[in-house]
């Protein structure tokens, strides 16, 4: 009877003797206000609602930086890949060779310059930055990248379509360009999943939070000491990858022709 009574549900004593029941609405005030201190007004974590706006704040300033880019990146370097392709010669080649040499140049070598340039300008903190920075390395591979897909561009088109009454120019927009669809295609790709994962330069220039790009908010804000968030880190890592696969998946027969459209001319 007594043994019963000592250790009927509820009834158990612990060594204080303090009963299960005890123990248990302890624990539930203990967790409670733990949950009170990390999602209250003190916050240590992040609540839910403030996690989706940093996230769509990260992919806003990721897709801002990486239009940016692309258009620059185009602006300056199908211009580059003709002129060094059709009038250079010999010396186009070898100066495409070289443009390409300064993509290999590694990040952590021109990160100090880089940053210099950065200061002296004012534009710490800020997308500007990025946007500067990020084509001194989508240029030179893209310029040469796209020597490759003019140069399977027969000259013959190009002549005939002056003899016609085009200029060098509308030729070059109206024949070659159509033509070289793909090699813009795949440029454009490039250029913009290479500035969505670049991780260095964006972790370096810029570390307000409302100016990080998503390959570097991700890991910085939404990781606090050994607690991870691992609903929107997952998020995170997905998101910036669908608009690559999209990209690959709808022009794909777009990119493999490119590899072959001087063949058939």
């Amino acid at each position: 009877m007594c043994f019963s009574a000592a250790y009927a549900p509820g009834r158990i004593r612990g060594p204080d003797g303090s009963s299960a029941a005890s123990f248990r609405a302890a624990r539930r005030k203990f967790l409670r206000h733990l949950t009170e201190t990390a999602w209250g007004p003190g916050r240590i974590l992040p609540a839910p609602a403030y996690e989706s706006r940093k996230l769509s704040k990260y992919l806003f300033n990721t897709v801002w930086v990486g239009i940016v880019v692309v258009v620059i990146t185009l602006l300056i370097s199908v211009p580059a890949a003709y002129s060094l392709e059709r009038w250079s010669g010999k010396l186009g080649e070898n100066l495409g060779i070289g443009i390409f040499m300064t993509y290999l140049v590694p990040p952590t070598l021109l990160f100090i310059p880089l940053s210099k340039i950065i200061s002296l300008l004012g534009l710490h903190e800020s997308l500007s930055a990025l946007i500067l920075i990020y084509p001194t390395f989508t240029i030179p591979f893209c310029t040469w990248l796209l020597m490759g897909f003019f140069k399977s561009i027969p000259k013959d088109i190009e002549e005939q379509a002056m003899i016609d009454g085009c200029s060098r120019f509308g030729a070059m927009v109206k024949i070659v360009f159509p033509l070289s669809v793909s090699g813009i295609l795949t440029v454009v790709v490039f250029a913009f999943t290479l500035t969505m994962h670049e991780f260095i330069y964006a972790l370096s220039f810029v570390s307000v939070s409302a100016q990080k790009t998503i390959s570097v908010g991700v890991p910085t804000e939404l990781v606090r000491g050994d607690v991870f968030r691992w609903g929107p880190l997952m998020a995170g890592a997905l998101i910036p990858c669908i608009p690559a696969a999209i990209l690959y998946t709808f022009f794909l027969d777009r990119f493999i022709s490119g590899f072959t459209m001087g063949a058939v001319k």
